[in-house]
């Protein structure tokens, strides 16, 4: 499908009005969110390679065109226009996979304005999504401690798409494999499924479907025991056929919860699994589960050994949206780059002018300490103290001293219209792993997270002072 029509209608009526004024200079737009999702304190980078991907291949089609014309508001100039329209500008961005904070860039733009304003919808629209899911991911990673995590959620999924972005959202956050076959083909991630209560209630009796089941994949068989009664007969059934696999020498059995008070019944199940000999069983435990719940049946002690997850990772539970925008921040005006700046009552929408870079101070161990927006072209010196102002612009700062490193976090990814580097998803997910081992566990609770600092450097918070000030003096004055 040709999604270059995936964009608000505004978009291409701004684009026609430049077009016909002959105003397309060239712009730096930012993208970046306004507050953490779930209450958190961190998100992941996610849905860069999936954006990239459509902005590449942008391109509309003679049947896109005509549509276009039906609607009466297009001139003709303009759509042939649109008929030679490439998006050949660069993007610079975060690797998928980073941990990122409320108000620094993620992505950064350089096209023409019009390029600019095409990709804005799909990119947020993208982008805003896969980092809401990985992040979802992450959270209930950490809750389960080491306890594997299974998407579960194509079936309450956001339609076709949402399943496929989340399941691959989801893998990036931390999630081990997916139910989502589709996902496993196009993206490489492990597949797994066990059984539904269909399966079982396809024989005559619990036992025989079980035996079948177990028949027909000896090895990992995993058995979903909470169809009739989970203590009565579910558990007594799976025990007799675990014991025949371990006495023909096949691994991996396990049994499934998928329902009632989770943490009773893994612990009776676990006990009862024992004493039969099968302590190599394993749990899985699934229905409605998020991370909150995950972390308290964990520190309950709750003998599960992997999650299936679905609703609540797949859709971002309850709270559905990343609040990523995409503004201007540049324009070139006679040859020179003016920084530009959105003025609000609320400080918090007040955008940060110029073009820009985010850099990440590490201690010794690599651990992020603090991030720091400054203008691109004056990068902070290693070694020495830096002034980090409050990201609002108003008086609170700090001085940072003990540090061990700075790393630069907005990479050229598209040059030209061209992609530098493919995707590697195992790579995204083994760094959000990474950057989140590495963080303070301070910002990894899941209710009042620490707020991790993200400040602006010295020139940058000079810049936007006055540049507010200038906006001001302008509206007041004409």
């Amino acid at each position: 499908m040709n999604l270059s029509l995936l964009t608000d209608f505004y978009e291409l009526s701004m684009m026609q009005g430049y077009f016909l004024r002959q105003e397309n200079p060239a712009v730096v737009f930012d993208m970046f969110f306004r507050r953490q999702p779930f209450g958190g304190g961190f998100s992941v980078f996610a849905g860069l390679d999936t954006a990239l991907s459509h902005i590449a291949s942008l391109s509309f089609s003679q049947e896109d065109l005509a549509w276009l014309d039906s609607l009466g508001t297009f001139q003709k100039s303009f759509l042939d226009f649109l008929g030679r329209l490439k998006f050949k500008g660069d993007i610079w961005a975060m690797t998928e996979g980073s941990l990122a904070f409320p108000g620094e860039p993620l992505v950064r733009v350089h096209a023409s304005l019009i390029e600019a304003q095409l990709i804005e919808s799909a990119l947020l629209s993208i982008l805003n999504f896969q980092t809401l899911i990985a992040t979802k991911s992450a959270r209930i990673r950490l809750a389960a401690r080491g306890g594997s995590v299974v998407e579960f959620g194509l079936r309450r999924a956001q339609g076709l798409d949402g399943a496929l972005s989340a399941s691959r959202a989801a893998f990036i956050g931390g999630a081990s494999a997916t139910s989502n076959t589709l996902a496993g083909k196009l993206y490489g991630i492990p597949v797994r499924g066990t059984m539904a209560h269909s399966w079982v209630m396809a024989f005559h009796n619990e036992l025989e479907a079980f035996e079948k089941y177990a028949q027909t994949y000896p090895d990992g068989t995993v058995l979903l025991i909470d169809t009739y009664d989970t203590l009565g007969s579910g558990i007594e059934n799976a025990i007799a056929v675990g014991r025949k696999l371990k006495a023909d020498g096949h691994t991996g059995f396990g049994v499934r919860l998928d329902s009632g008070d989770l943490e009773y019944l893994s612990k009776a199940v676990r006990a009862r699994l024992d004493s039969a000999g099968l302590t190599d069983a394993r749990i899985m435990a699934s229905n409605e589960l998020e991370e909150e719940i995950i972390e308290q049946l964990v520190t309950r002690g709750a003998p599960i050994d992997s999650w299936g997850v679905g609703t609540h990772l797949v859709t971002g539970g309850n709270d559905p949206a990343l609040t990523g925008v995409y503004k201007i921040c540049a324009r070139q005006d006679s040859g020179r780059w003016v920084p530009t700046i959105k003025v609000s009552n609320n400080p918090e929408k007040v955008t940060n002018p110029g073009i820009k870079q985010v850099w990440r101070f590490t201690n010794a161990a690599g651990s992020p300490l603090a991030d720091l927006i400054g203008l691109a072209d004056d990068a902070p010196r290693p070694g020495v103290p830096h002034q980090l102002h409050h990201p609002s612009g108003d008086y609170r700062s700090l001085v940072l001293e003990e540090y061990a490193g700075i790393t630069p976090l907005l990479t050229l990814c598209v040059k030209g219209g061209e992609i530098l580097d493919g995707a590697d998803l195992p790579a995204a997910r083994s760094r959000a792993i990474a950057e989140l081992d590495g963080l303070d566990d301070t910002y990894k609770r899941l209710i009042n997270p620490h707020v991790y600092k993200v400040s602006l450097s010295t020139g940058l918070a000079d810049l936007k002072a006055r540049l507010i000030q200038d906006t001001l003096a302008r509206g007041a004055h004409g």
